[in-house]
């Protein structure tokens, strides 16, 4: 991109799209029964984290540009509630809710980021409302990375480069690049 506003956009999107893999492999690593395991009565499970990215995306960013991203039709406090939703109807909340950000961020372009929208009646450039958005969804995605590793125990695959093996990992890909 040969603008600041387009560099921004296209790490925006880049950002989204690295955070929804994450979150993918996370649930891709989880049961279905440990999707809802709560460490207790007072946390989250993965299930109930999902519903809450999905609610939240679903409402910020359907007519992101012309409707308040709190719609009426929101029930945030029953995204709280984990109502043993199957891993297939999670996946799809969970796909759902980011199709509908990228749907919304996609089309944007430089002109749009000074543009006011709202949420909870609160005034937001897009480019507030897109910082607002990364910061909450990676969040989110780090709780259920954590969780999902919580869960895995002894055989958690890395998401990332494994522990113990940074120099390793940064010689390789110094030799790639070299050749």
């Amino acid at each position: 991109m040969d603008t600041i506003g387009g560099n921004y956009l296209e790490n925006s999107r880049k950002l989204f799209r690295y955070y929804k893999s994450v979150g993918d492999a996370a649930l891709e690593r989880t049961t279905e029964e440990g999707l809802h395991w709560q460490y207790n009565a007072q946390s989250n499970s993965i299930a109930i984290i999902v519903k809450h990215m999905a609610g939240n995306s679903i409402s910020r960013w359907t007519d992101f540009l012309n409707t308040d991203g709190e719609k009426d039709s929101r029930d945030r406090d029953a995204e709280f509630v984990d109502n043993s939703s199957s891993k297939m109807e999670l996946l799809a909340l969970w796909n759902k809710g980011w199709q509908c950000l990228f749907d919304a961020v996609d089309p944007l372009s430089d002109a749009d980021l000074l543009r006011t929208v709202y949420i909870r009646s609160q005034a937001h450039t897009v480019l507030e409302a897109i910082n607002r958005q990364v910061a909450h969804l990676s969040y989110h995605t780090g709780q259920m990375v954590i969780l999902a590793k919580m869960l895995a125990g002894e055989n958690w695959v890395s998401l990332t480069i494994p522990k113990g093996e940074s120099k390793a990992f940064g010689m390789v890909k110094f030799m790639e690049n070299k050749g």
